[in-house]
């Protein structure tokens, strides 16, 4: 879909929030009858109805007003779901206000039930049209045509974070380079160059971008930026971004700060550290108890399984390096033949210091199984018990994977290992070695208790599809 369907993507949003809105009003009335907390001796349900009217068409209008409804908000962040509980919130307060100025009859019971409900049914609306439009992206639809602004250099890593993240719906379709690089037709990573930094508004009026996308050595200074801000001005439908030379940061730890007219961007301290806290620990302990309750039956029965389809061990010990680099034995469930490390030279590697490969000979029946839901990891919260691993971190490397790492991926060993972690919930062995680096080390510089909720939760989804997993 092309620019017309892009425009459409608010109406359809606000098409589902009204739905929601509507279920909400059912379902508040409905409960409003039914529950036994409430009197119905007084009800004063003939006002309801219209008053729904008037909540509904209040609360669309000030989620517009709120922004919820701009193109930039859908599809990423968590901008989007903030305004919409922010809007709910205003629109609360609102209705109430208004309703005890006016005297009106309104149903208290009502009105208690029906924001809570309505909050909620319109944050699962918008998570449904989120996982929706990232698909349709991913497939080509809905996406915006993008203009990258800047030296070859730095739209080589846009480029290349726009490519690979393609839920996100950025289609690149050319870029603008710097008068030094005048006559170079496309970059070293295939992005056709239409012109120069200065030709931008001739470029927009040939091309017709959805956005202008400025990289760093886009422009040699502010002042040059405003005036080619100034250039796109009657541009109504062209989105102007610029990013700074800064990746891999989560929004918690950024904050702009305006000064004397500098949008100043102040970057967080790292926080490896907070990984390693009490409370972390606490978490880990507790949900690694509360696990083994739940599954030590399964646990039990795949035991069995796997000794009796052979005679070996249940159990697969192998040294592992853990937090700043200190070794401890990690417990699988065997998902190899007895003889698998003699015949590790029948599996050839499949990508830099990872060995995974897809048709394992040695990998035996139960331990396909196992892999398939990565049930093999279970013994690993015995690890989890004794402080070795934690619930969420990075994979738990060999000694023979540590000694091949660069300075930078060094800062994995910085938080303690974990059963699962961003790079198992991002594709597991369908990633590459450099991605499974960087989540690794944006986990360990952006970690926080919230995210380790998030990633256990996708953890399940990602284990029931089997997503990479072999």
């Amino acid at each position: 879909m092309r620019p017309e369907g892009i425009r459409l993507l608010p109406w359809l949003v606000g098409a589902v929030d009204l739905l929601m809105l509507a279920v909400a009003t059912v379902l508040a009335i409905r409960f409003r009858l039914t529950l036994s907390i409430f009197d119905t001796a007084t009800d004063l349900l003939e006002n309801t109805a219209l008053a729904s009217v008037f909540f509904v068409a209040t609360w669309l209008v000030l989620l517009g007003f709120f922004g919820t409804y701009e193109r930039h908000v859908f599809g990423a962040g968590t901008e989007e779901f903030k305004l919409v509980v922010n809007a709910s919130f205003f629109t609360a307060a609102l209705v109430a206000t208004m309703a005890y100025l006016m005297q009106y009859p309104l149903s208290r019971g009502f009105f208690l039930l029906y924001f809570p409900i309505g909050v909620l049914l319109l944050l699962v609306g918008r998570l449904a049209m989120r996982r929706t439009l990232q698909r349709l992206r991913s497939a080509g639809h809905f996406t915006e045509r993008v203009l990258l602004v800047g030296t070859p250099g730095y739209i080589g890593e846009i480029h290349t974070v726009l490519a690979r993240e393609a839920w996100l719906g950025y289609e690149v379709m050319g870029c603008l380079v710097p008068p030094e690089y005048a006559g170079l037709e496309v970059t070293s990573a295939g992005v056709p160059v239409l012109g120069l930094t200065g030709e931008v508004r001739q470029v927009v009026d040939d091309v017709s971008p959805d956005i202008v996308f400025f990289t760093a050595g886009a422009v040699s200074s502010s002042t040059a930026l405003r005036r080619l801000a100034w250039d796109l001005e009657d541009h109504a439908d062209v989105q102007i971004i610029v990013a700074p030379n800064v990746t891999d940061v989560s929004s918690e730890r950024v904050r702009i700060r305006p000064v004397a007219g500098l949008p100043l961007m102040h970057l967080g301290r790292s926080r490896s550290q907070l990984a390693t806290n009490d409370a972390k620990r606490a978490f880990d302990v507790v949900g690694a108890l509360l696990v083994l309750a739940v599954v030590w039956p399964l646990l039990l029965a795949l035991m069995v399984w796997i000794r009796g389809h052979d005679g070996g061990p249940a159990l697969f010990r192998q040294t592992r390096v853990g937090r700043e680099g200190a070794h401890f034995t990690c417990l699988k469930l065997r998902s190899m033949s007895v003889d698998a490390e003699e015949r590790i030279a029948e599996v050839e590697a499949r990508d830099h210091v990872l060995l995974k490969s897809t048709r394992d000979p040695r990998v035996t029946r139960p331990g396909r199984f196992i892999r398939r839901y990565s049930l093999d990891e279970l013994p690993q919260l015995w690890n989890v018990l004794r402080g070795e691993m934690s619930l969420v971190g990075p994979r738990p490397p060999l000694p023979s994977e540590v000694e091949q790492y660069e300075d930078d991926m060094l800062r994995r060993l910085n938080v303690m290992p974990g059963m699962t972690g961003l790079w198992q919930v991002s594709g597991r062995s369908d990633l590459s070695w450099e991605d499974t680096v960087r989540l690794d080390l944006y986990y360990v510089d952006n970690w926080s208790m919230v995210q380790d909720l998030l990633i256990l939760a996708r953890t399940v989804t990602a284990v029931l599809a089997s997503r990479g997993a072999y």
